[in-house]
């Protein structure tokens, strides 16, 4: 799907449309070529779809405002269908028959991880758009791949304490029973425990799952709480029947923001009532997400998302971090003047330790962190902003900031001011740390 548009979005076909920037900047003006992949059809479609309005809609404005270095984008897409065969064929295809200058999106890990290599072999830089697996950016690290947000193990430091102390000892985890899931899981074992609490068990459920009575029904025990770590409709499965076997009644209930995102809140009605999770980003506008940016990014975003789902939801995580991914490589490509893949080694030393403000262009400092991009305080069940500074050794998560080194994460004074830059990798040959 090339020069893909609203309208081509809403119908999810693949499609040849105009290219919205020719008109602004003519026949004449070479393009930047940015792929994405994302996964319009099969398990993750729902998912995919929103990840793809944040692409787009961080295409559009910045083509509105004249560019990257003077020259439109010209958006390339193409669909996965959740498959990751047809993933790393379709990567190969866009770096080797389309030609892609650079490429943002990514939303399965399993998938991420069979096109990682790829982006490193044909030396294309890849920002990833959702993917939180662990092993991304620790034991099977690629300098040609970032990722502008944080991921399980900062979001298990941040919230197992409060799991424990809060609301239950001991925890059965029940997962998506893949990449992403599976080193999830890993994260909250380990920091779960390392609070004073435990986990009597796990339950992984296959991705894409429609009836998940058969796994449930087998979770029983004395325990204190339920931890779900599903996303997409199958957030919207769990959330169902494990409300309808009794077990958020008889459990504390709590999990993995995706479950309860936005965008699956009218199909869970008041089952998900009293579920308890963490996330990078929620649209509320309160407190220190009440800005004018915020605004005009909800708006956006409420407008695009009507044209693929009727309801109109509100943006969930994953037009955040897209449209926030995207943003990361026009500054990178801004500041290291990138022309193509001659200049892949400038934009990649670019990226590494950049820094975000609050703003619409992502440029302007703010006394606040920036207003797309939030994450859950584990502290109560207010949202509080996130910041980070990445570089290829150290990065800071959520707050209090964190630390980690890549890997082990450490609580030290909040700093103020600055705001998010993209990937922290971890050195070659570093053990993992555990986990989308």
């Amino acid at each position: 799907m090339i020069g893909y548009g609203t309208a081509a979005g809403a119908l999810g076909a693949s499609m040849l449309v105009p290219a919205p920037w020719q008109a602004a900047f003519g026949q004449a003006t070479k393009p930047y070529k940015i792929g994405t992949l994302q996964p319009l059809s099969g398990a993750a479609a729902a998912g995919g779809k929103t990840a793809l309005v944040g692409t787009q809609m961080a295409v559009d404005r910045i083509n509105k405002s004249g560019g990257i270095n003077g020259r439109p984008i010209e958006l390339i897409v193409a669909d996965y269908e959740s498959k990751p065969d047809v993933g790393r064929r379709k990567a190969e295809k866009l770096l080797v028959e389309d030609n892609i200058d650079v490429h943002e999106g990514g939303f399965l890990s399993n998938v991420c991880l069979a096109c990682e290599p790829l982006f490193g072999e044909y030396k294309v830089v890849n920002m990833i758009g959702v993917c939180l697996d662990t092993t991304l950016t620790t034991t099977k690290c690629s300098r040609y791949t970032f990722r502008p947000f944080d991921y399980a193990p900062a979001q298990a430091v941040a919230f197992a304490p409060y799991l424990v102390n809060k609301l239950g000892k001991t925890w059965h985890i029940a997962y998506a029973d893949y990449a992403w899931g599976q080193s999830t899981r890993d994260a909250y074992v380990q920091q779960i425990k390392k609070a004073g609490g435990d986990v009597v068990g796990t339950t992984g459920i296959p991705l894409g799952t429609a009836d998940m009575t058969p796994f449930l029904s087998k979770i029983s025990g004395n325990f204190d709480g339920l931890f779900g770590i599903f996303f997409g409709k199958d957030g919207v499965t769990v959330g169902n029947q494990a409300y309808d076997l009794g077990m958020t009644k008889k459990y504390k209930w709590a999990g993995d923001g995706a479950i309860a995102e936005s965008t699956n809140l009218p199909a869970l009605g008041n089952k998900i009532e009293g579920f308890v999770g963490i996330n990078r980003y929620v649209p509320v506008l309160e407190g220190v997400l009440n800005t004018p940016y915020h605004k005009k990014f909800m708006d956006d975003a409420v407008v695009r998302l009507k044209q693929i789902d009727p309801s109109g939801p509100l943006p969930d995580r994953y037009v955040q971090s897209n449209y926030e991914a995207m943003n990361a490589l026009k500054i990178g490509m801004e500041k290291s003047g990138f022309r193509g893949r001659e200049d892949t080694m400038k934009l990649i030393e670019a990226l590494e330790g950049l820094e975000m403000k609050e703003g619409d262009d992502f440029r302007r400092s703010s006394a606040s962190s920036s207003s797309t991009s939030r994450t859950a305080s584990s502290a109560s069940s207010r949202w509080s902003p996130r910041k980070r500074r990445c570089s290829r050794r150290t990065a800071s998560s959520p707050r209090p900031k964190w630390r980690p080194r890549c890997l082990s994460m450490r609580p030290s004074r909040p700093q103020s001011g600055k705001a998010q830059p993209p990937r922290c990798c971890a050195p070659s040959g570093s053990p993992s740390a555990s986990a989308d």
